[in-house]
């Protein structure tokens, strides 16, 4: 595995928060722990890359966290978990198939089980998510672009 590849790995391990990932292929294992603010690589098999784990700072808390976290339990009250729909990945959410494209649906489109609604890259793959659900688009809880986690409220719906 080349250097640029583990080391996409470790940028999406950063943004999604994971603490823990292990990648298995023929006669390469690579095992990346995150322990407070640092990850720690494990390399077996094959020609070892150097690879400076402390170069990599993960931030404790992310920004506005406290804010984000006393404004959640609120918000978790008010919405119907039945009306979301939720990423089944850890990715980056792409609002439409390409940057000069129209967004795949805005508010107030109905939709129904088959639509698909956004696209989550997820290891340079692109993954086309569907809303699985029937309704109206009442609110989008993301924006164009940012890392999402899973199980995270994408839309919300009436």
């Amino acid at each position: 595995m080349e250097f640029k590849h583990i080391k996409q790995i470790v940028d999406l391990v950063k943004r999604s928060g994971l603490t823990e990932f292990e990648l298995e292929e023929k006669d390469f294992k690579l095992r990346l722990c995150r322990k407070s603010d640092e990850v720690q690589a494990i390399f077996q098999g094959g020609t070892p890359v150097p690879f400076n784990s402390t170069a990599m700072p993960f931030p404790a808390t992310p920004a506005g966290g406290a804010e984000q976290a006393s404004a959640a339990p609120e918000a978790a009250k008010e919405v119907d978990e039945s009306k979301l729909i939720k990423s089944p990945m850890v990715g980056t959410f792409y609002s439409s198939p390409s940057p000069e494209s129209p967004p795949f649906v805005a508010v107030g489109d109905s939709v129904s089980d088959d639509t698909v609604v956004c696209i989550v890259e997820a290891m340079k793959v692109m993954n086309e998510i569907k809303a699985e659900a029937k309704g109206s688009i009442a609110e989008i809880l993301v924006e164009n672009g940012d890392n999402i986690e899973y199980g995270q409220a994408l839309f919300r719906l009436k």
